[in-house]
This record gives structure tokens, sequence and C-alpha cells, in this order.
């Protein structure tokens, strides 16, 4: 038995240790490196993942795309409403006073030191005040009457000016021709109901037309029919009783009677 443990003992006493690895240490240029890699590689995660929403924004910019909605609707019907008014032709007949939309342009008329206002309409909305024969007043959303004059028509083209006292911004106009499926609003007093708002797409166009899906009641003719910046394509003049589409005068109507313009067209359709 001493036998054995000694030998055990001297067993023990020969095995040799195993040696500890030290631990590796990472210089600083090192450090620095491998912290620079991991920046960019987060860099890069997270351009991909914003990406998205940013070229989505950018490629649905109403300044640059016609097809798209505006990007505050909101901001955009409180501009536009602010420059339409409401058209009434007060003809004495009977009690029944005709009524329609108007928005302001900047143009100028015969009476601007008086009538500082042009207002455009439709034609129908005051042909039975021609002549003296009734008496015309406007206002704005909200706002009281003021008189008005008729400044200058298109019988033709069923489109009309008045000049008014009442003090209202003019709308821009679209630089851009009115293309099928282009997004577009029409603003006025539908069925005697002041700023009422109706969005759209263009179906299509002629020469002196806009056909458009929005909705139109009695009371929105010479109302505006604008883009989706608040520029204005056309103005709102009858209703469809039969096809599910609806139509305005368009800019190019415009130039044929009651606006200046360059060329025969206000929009130049070679571009």
């Amino acid at each position: 038995m001493e036998e054995i443990n000694q030998h055990n003992v001297e067993e023990v006493t020969e095995v040799q240790e195993i040696p500890v690895p030290k631990k590796k240490t990472m210089t600083l240029s090192r450090l620095n490196l491998a912290l620079s890699s991991l920046s960019l590689a987060l860099i890069a995660t997270g351009a991909f993942f914003v990406w998205g929403p940013v070229g989505q924004y950018r490629i649905t910019d109403p300044q640059v795309d016609g097809y798209v909605q505006p990007r505050s609707i909101a901001n955009l019907v409180k501009l536009v409403q602010n420059s339409t008014v409401t058209v009434y032709c007060d003809y004495g007949d009977s009690d029944y006073v005709g009524q329609g939309s108007g928005w302001a342009m900047d143009i100028v008329t015969d009476r601007q030191d008086v009538y500082p206002t042009a207002i455009v309409t439709n034609h129908h909305v005051i042909e039975k005040c021609m002549d003296e024969k009734g008496v015309i007043t406007v206002a704005a959303l909200g706002g009281e009457e003021f008189p008005a004059i008729i400044d200058n028509w298109d019988i033709e083209n069923d489109l009309a000016v008045v000049a008014t006292k009442l003090k209202v911004e003019p709308l821009g106009l679209s630089a851009y021709p009115p293309y099928p499926g282009y997004w577009v609003m029409a603003i006025g007093t539908a069925d005697g109901n002041e700023g009422s708002v109706a969005f759209g797409n263009i179906l299509n166009s002629t020469d002196t037309e806009v056909f458009i899906t929005a909705a139109l009641s009695h009371g929105n003719s010479g109302g505006p029919l604008v883009d989706n910046e608040g520029n204005v394509i056309g103005t709102n003049s009858w209703i469809n009783n039969i096809e599910q589409y609806n139509g305005a005068k368009s800019l190019d109507a415009m130039c044929r009677g009651i606006m200046e313009c360059e060329g025969d067209t206000y929009w130049d359709w070679e571009d």
C-alpha cells in the first residue's frame, strides 16, 4: 500500500502545468477601424430603411407630378375657398334670386378704380342681369354681399367677368395642361351650400373644355377647378345627367374672349 501511495505521489509531482493563454489585446488603431466599419454598416442600414419614405416623398411632389393629391388638402381647400365667392343675380321677376359661383383672378377691369377685384364666372349665371335688368352681388364664404358690375363676357364659351368692391385674393393659373388622370378639386356654392368641395380627376379635355369626375351641382357654375397646387385649370360650367362626368371651361377657352393670351391658347400643347 505504501509503495502504491508513493508511486501515486511521484506521478502527481511529475504532471506538467497546462499553460494559460494570455488575453489578446486590440490596438487602438484596430479598434478605431472596427468602430468605423460598424458605423458605416449602421449608416448603410439606416439609409436603406429611410430611403423608402424619402424617395416616395420626392416622387410624389405635387409641383412635379399632377397625378398625386396635395401634401395638405386642408391648406389647399382653405386657400381656394378664400378666393371663391357666391355670385347672385337678382333680376326682380320673382322672389327667386339666381345664384352661382365665381373666383378671383388677377386681371384689369374697366372700372378698376371703383371695383378693384375681378371675378370670373359663367355667362349663364349673370345672363338675366345683363343690360341692367337686374342687380349683381357677390359674397365671400360666410361674408356679406357686395355690389358688382358686369365687366366682360363671352356667350359662346359661357364665361363672364364681374368686377366688385369686395377684396379677394386672386388665384394663380395652372402652368400645366390638363392631362387625363390629373388630380383636381372643384369648389363653389353647390346647391346653395357655400364652400362646398369635391375631389376628382381629369377624364379628358377638348380645345375649350375639361371633363372631370369631381361631383358638381347647381350653384357650382362659375366656381374654380384647381390642380393639386391650387392653381386654376378651368371654370366649372355644366353637369352631365347621362354620363358619369361633368365639365369645366378651360383656360384655353378663356383666351378666346375674357383674357388676353400670347397665342390662341393658354397652354403650349406641343411641350
